[in-house]
This record gives C-alpha cells, structure tokens and sequence, in this order.
C-alpha cells in the first residue's frame, strides 16, 4: 500500500493563554497542501521494518514506528509491516510532515489488517501520537483550537491560488519559542477573518511566533518581504516556522 501524507500550512495562529500543564491555548486554521507530500509504503512482512529516504529523518524512533506499535500493542496482528518512508517535507518547519506520516500510517494498518477502527478510535490514537495529527484523517480545513486538539470545520476554498514555499533551511525548535512567547487574548475570529477576501488578510491575520522567529532570524522576515514583492497576496511564516507561504493568483 502506498500513501502520500501531505503538509498542511496555518493561516494565522494566535497564542492565547499558557496552561497549567505548560502547554497553550491557541487559535488556528489549518488547511491541507495536497501537492506538497512524503510517500509512505507499508506492506506485510515478517517481523517488523522501517526505512527511509530522502531528507534525513533523526535516528531517534519514528513516529511511523510509534504509529504501528500503539495499534499492534491493542490488536493481535496476524503478521508484522515493513515501512518505507520518502521523506520530503522539511522537518521542523511548520509544516505537520511528521503528524501527517503518523495518522497516514495509522490509516494504512488499519486499511491492510481490516480492523474497522472507526474516526473516532482512529483520532484518539491520533492525538495520542501529536496534537496535530488528528487533522490529517480528514484532510479539510479545520478551525484548531485548545492545544491543538480541537477542531471544527471552516469554510475556506483556495484552489484559485498558487501556494509557494520558501525553506530557509532553518530549524525552529517550538517548545523553545513557546517559552519566548507572550501570549494575549486575541477577540479576532479566524473562521470570519478567512472569509473575507485573501487581499485582507495582510492586515488581519497575524501568526504571533512571527515577531518572536524574525528577532532571531531577520533573513526569514526578509524572506517573507520578498514573497510580497513577487506579488503573493498573502504571506506567512506557517506554524512556529520556519518555512514560509505565498498565494499568488494562478
């Protein structure tokens, strides 16, 4: 079986409050890039295998890994997988690749043994993996808020415009810039916000580790000046960063 976990992007992302437990209450839109993908294979084998190509993947236990021992920790399987991974999402940037391979790969186990775990089984071993990851068994744009693990659709269509990237090639640690972050309510609503017209959206939607990541890393702001002297209508750091996005009219 070959999959293909795709990024998604923010479009805008307001850290509100900080928890008891150190986590933070935020308010996002995620919206699913379906051009812009890993490839995932999984296929039955003896005993159990994971591999990978592409961008190097740290050497630590893979998500994908996690993904299969969580269900097969629940599940007799009659046999085992092997897992291949062509990683080509940054990693780091913002962009879910990790989370995306997750669910993608809890979807195939699922496909391949014939468990019948329905949506909701699926999303609880979801957001065991990653607070994003639950987003990516749907695939449609999605109002997030919580930690990350609350989401309701959103009506947002931008198959009229080009999404461009720019990989500064920088990695943003996130739990680091959440600790440099100052988080504010914020009475803005995203869902209405997103329906106004993409022109708008410069001077309305704001991602807050914005500020925080260009203090740092003052080539990534340049980076995302120059989306607009391209004639993107809308750019943002996507995430914590450090990848960017353009929407150019097609």
């Amino acid at each position: 079986m070959i999959l293909y976990p795709n990024a998604k992007i923010n479009i805008g992302l307001n850290i509100l409050s900080k928890r008891r437990d150190d986590y933070h209450n935020i308010s996002s839109i995620f919206y699913p890039v379906n051009h812009f993908y890993d490839i995932l294979e999984v296929v039955y084998a003896d005993k159990f295998i994971f591999s990978s190509s592409g961008i190097s993947i740290p050497s630590e236990k893979n998500i994908c890994e996690l993904a299969f021992d969580m269900i097969s920790a629940d599940y007799e399987l009659p046999t085992s997988v092997q897992i291949h991974l062509h990683k080509q999402i940054p990693i780091g940037a913002g962009l879910g690749g990790g989370s995306s391979d997750a669910s993608f790969t809890l979807i195939a186990i699922n496909t391949l043994f014939d468990l019948g775990l329905t949506k909701s089984q699926l999303k609880n071993y979801a957001i065991r993996l990653g607070c994003d990851c639950p987003f990516f068994l749907e695939n449609k744009p999605k109002y997030i808020t919580g930690i990350g693990d609350k989401m309701c659709e959103v009506k947002l269509d931008l198959s009229e415009y080009i999404i461009k990237f720019i990989n500064p090639h920088i990695h943003i640690n996130t739990s680091e810039y959440y600790k440099k972050c100052t988080p504010k309510f914020s009475n803005k609503d995203l869902r209405e916000l997103v329906q106004h017209p993409v022109s708008s959206w410069k001077s309305t939607i704001e991602n807050d580790f914005e500020n925080i990541v260009f203090a740092d890393f003052p080539q990534i702001k340049e980076m995302k000046l120059n989306l607009y002297k391209q004639g993107a209508i809308f750019a943002s750091m996507t995430g914590s960063g450090s990848v960017l996005f353009g929407l150019f009219k097609k």
